[in-house]
């Protein structure tokens, strides 16, 4: 891919020199290749590589006295979670966050290859056996999310699906103390 874009790069670059040495383009057309053809869409592309390099650096699991600590292990059917704050504790079917704090999720897989996708959080990560793999999700508010693997992974896969569920402050402190709510 990288030899492919120089090599269209190149001939891009040739292309517009040729019509800069051309005697026969006046200056208004040189403006327009020039401003609409070159200026115009290297600063949008800068701008938006600037923007996703931003948003994306956020993204990045690191460890911090803020981000919560999860493992998912996926194995057929069902999604197990267990918690750093909660060492002796486990949910099945259910993963409990804090709304408005980062999560950093360990995903793993028992068995197979499963996928482990919640659309509204966060995006996709494979659970491999054998491997851990870790995805940063943060829900902006409490609530409940849907979650899917959205990996083939046998019969029976399109039902397997979990909940997320993001606690507020007093939510998140009674679900580590065991608490009802």
């Amino acid at each position: 891919m990288l030899t492919g874009s120089i090599l269209i790069f190149a001939l891009v670059a040739i292309l517009v020199a040729a019509s800069f040495r051309s005697r026969k383009g006046t200056i208004q057309d040189r403006f327009w290749v020039l401003i609409l053809g070159i200026a115009f869409p290297a600063t949008v592309l800068l701008a938006l590589l600037g923007y996703g390099l931003f948003v994306g650096e956020r993204l990045l699991p690191r460890q911090g006295a803020d981000v919560v600590q999860v493992a998912a292990e996926g194995r057929q059917w069902d999604w197990r979670f267990s918690y750093d704050d909660l060492p002796d504790q486990t949910t099945e079917g259910v993963l409990h966050i804090p709304a408005g704090r980062p999560v950093d999720v360990a995903i793993t897989s028992a068995d197979v290859v499963h996928s482990f996708w919640v659309p509204r959080l966060a995006g996709k990560m494979d659970a491999v056996p054998g491997r851990v793999n870790v995805l940063r999700i943060e829900a902006d508010a409490p609530g409940t999310f849907a979650g899917l693997s959205a990996e083939f992974s046998g019969r029976g896969y399109n039902n397997f699906t979990f909940d997320v569920v993001a606690h507020d402050a007093a939510g998140w402190s009674n679900f580590l103390t065991g608490e009802t709510e």
